[in-house]
């Protein structure tokens, strides 16, 4: 399961949970090569070619003032508007997503009678799931070692049959995350997703995708965008609960306080999407 790109990343994620955790003392050059198991120029090389920017350009998306200052912007989800194609150089493409929900029978069912074909793919953020249905797409959960596709896939359709046919969804994963090297292309059509999930949770996943790449938003934000202001606990249950990683970015969402908070696929994976998101945004 293990790729080149993807231990890339993960050499890369052990310098990000350091520097997360000691940002105040603002850690050495030498000291994040060595977390990450390489000398000072191979880690600096590396780790600009992965973000964009330098380690220490890095480390200032990643400090809590910084989530402060986005958090204090005061995302207007209500107003913000979706793009497709491309919305500057040296980022990848502001994905147009729409999201459906199953039907209330499709629902119960859980997936009975339908097909799900899946695919393990690679990503700057390491190993991921993929599972379509009907060409739309119903799953994407990030991988860890222990991790396995099939199981995870069983869990959120336990009715399913399985096709693992990565070939036929190749396409989707061109989107979601480009080829490094390959010309970027404009995206003429959304990508569809479908989605399991009760009215109140559709709404919470459907506020997420307002959210502008490299800025945040707080639990109450996504709240009283919703119209439930005094939910804020049941949407951070909601946004626990996406399964459809990285296109619903609920690693966008963090604490009022500025504190980024837990993520389903790590808070090292969380840190490195928001670090990552926010150089390409500044580039």
């Amino acid at each position: 399961m293990t790729t080149n790109s993807t231990y890339t990343y993960q050499q890369i994620a052990q310098a990000i949970e350091h520097l997360t955790a000691t940002f105040r003392e603002q850690p050495s050059l030498s000291e994040l090569a060595t977390k990450a198991n390489m000398s000072e120029f191979h880690f600096q090389r590396l780790f600009t070619e992965w973000a964009g920017v330098s380690p220490k350009k890095f480390s200032q998306y990643l400090t809590l003032e910084h989530a402060k200052t986005q958090l204090r912007k005061g995302v207007a989800l209500s107003e913000a508007a979706y793009e497709a194609g491309l919305s500057g150089t040296g980022r990848l493409h502001d994905l147009f997503v729409t999201i459906e929900g199953v039907t209330p029978g499709q629902f119960k069912q859980a997936g009975s009678g339908l097909q799900l074909v899946y695919g393990v793919f690679d990503s700057p953020f390491g190993a991921y799931v993929l599972g379509t249905m009907h060409d739309k797409i119903a799953l994407l959960h990030f991988l860890d070692d222990q991790d396995d596709p099939v199981t995870i896939l069983k869990a959120a359709w336990p009715e399913a049959s399985l096709i693992h046919d990565p070939t036929s969804i190749q396409r989707f994963t061109n989107q979601i995350f480009p080829v490094t090297g390959e010309p970027n292309q404009t995206i003429s059509t959304p990508l569809p997703v479908l989605m399991r999930g009760s009215a109140f949770q559709l709404k919470v996943w459907e506020a997420l995708l307002k959210i502008p790449e490299g800025q945040l938003a707080s639990y109450d934000q996504i709240a009283d965008a919703i119209g439930q202001p005094t939910a804020s606990r049941a949407v951070g249950t909601a946004i626990g609960a996406n399964p459809i990683g990285y296109l619903i970015p609920c690693h966008r969402v963090i604490k009022k306080t500025g504190l980024f908070g837990g993520y389903r696929w790590g808070a090292e994976r969380k840190q490195a999407m928001l670090g990552w998101e926010a150089a390409r945004v500044d580039n």
